[in-house]
């Protein structure tokens, strides 16, 4: 078996450097698996090109696309992947060294209990804002997701992905290419089967108030995006994830008392919880206002729909 490791990168130098050499360190039986790990620069504009080139990682192999967003180049990354088991992961993602067999044995320990492959492993992603050991981070509460079809950490056979049509890549702004996939996918009947020895590490940069102009920009993307994504499946459940309801209009509007709760009236208590180094804390209660924003963003979008429509 010959799996692909597909991974997007876009301005990530740092955390990918640190990405890709734990992919070298894997402990894999050579009875059962080799792997390749085929990396897609998204036109970064930082020194990514550059390393890539100069980069002696053996299972390496990297190609280049102008900025299109993370699904053409997840698309591009599955196209030029040489294995029949695609592994999605992202470019801030670190892997302990047993991930890869562990989602092997999961596969074929699914495939044997199902008696066919129509499934994929799902590992587990831990959030952490530790640089120099992301893999100390244990695990916590938030980091629990119920995501069908999530690409931070996920294996299929590479033929699903082909007869299911890949990834839309009209989802060119941030969010929900991959659970779009998960949908067409599920349409097939494929069985999600949790993997958690698959531990992979999301590295972000610990929580400044520097960081909310970014933050509230991709929580509107991610709104316009989830009116796409309901565009090609418009479904009561999608409405659910994306936040199209008038409970979440409610909930949000309540919660923010109509906006008023925002990334200028809370800039004292979060710097004070920075100060007091609860940064996590403070990106949590962020979240309030930040998922207004993408409420906002959702039904924003929609009405631009329904104009030109």
């Amino acid at each position: 078996m010959l799996l692909s490791v597909v991974i997007p990168t876009y301005n990530r130098l740092p955390i990918l450097q640190k990405c890709l050499r734990a992919l070298e360190t894997q402990r894999l039986s050579p009875n059962w698996a080799d792997y390749e790990v085929v990396v897609v620069d998204d036109g970064s504009t930082d020194a990514t090109i550059s390393w890539l080139q100069a980069a002696q990682l053996p299972h390496l192999r990297w190609f280049e696309q102008d900025h299109r967003g993370p699904a053409a180049a997840r698309n591009l990354g599955v196209e030029k992947a040489l294995g029949h088991v695609i592994v999605f992961i992202d470019s801030d993602l670190v892997v302990t060294e047993n991930f890869l067999q562990a989602h092997v044995e999961t596969l074929l320990q699914g495939q044997q209990q199902l008696g066919h492959d129509r499934l994929f492993t799902y590992g587990s992603v831990i959030n952490t804002a530790n640089f120099e050991q992301p893999t100390a981070e244990p695990y916590k509460l938030t980091d629990f997701s119920a995501a069908y079809f999530a690409t931070g950490n996920v294996a299929i056979a590479k033929h699903w992905l082909e007869q299911a049509g890949l990834f839309d890549s009209q989802f060119q702004l941030y969010g929900w290419e991959d659970l779009e996939l998960g949908v067409r996918l599920k349409q097939l009947g494929l069985k999600l089967i949790k993997c958690p020895e698959a531990k992979g590490y999301h590295w972000h940069p610990p929580f400044a108030l520097s960081q909310l102009p970014g933050l509230i920009d991709r929580e509107i993307q991610r709104g316009r995006m989830g009116v796409l994504f309901y565009q090609k499946h418009p479904t009561w459940e999608v409405r659910m994830m994306i936040q199209m309801t008038w409970m979440h209009r409610l909930l949000w509007g309540l919660l923010t008392l109509g906006g008023q709760l925002n990334e200028r009236s809370m800039a004292p208590v979060l710097q004070w919880l920075i100060d007091q180094g609860k940064p996590q804390l403070a990106l949590e209660i962020a979240r309030i206002f930040l998922n207004w924003y993408n409420v906002k963003g959702v039904y924003a979008a929609y009405a631009e729909l329904e104009d030109s429509g």
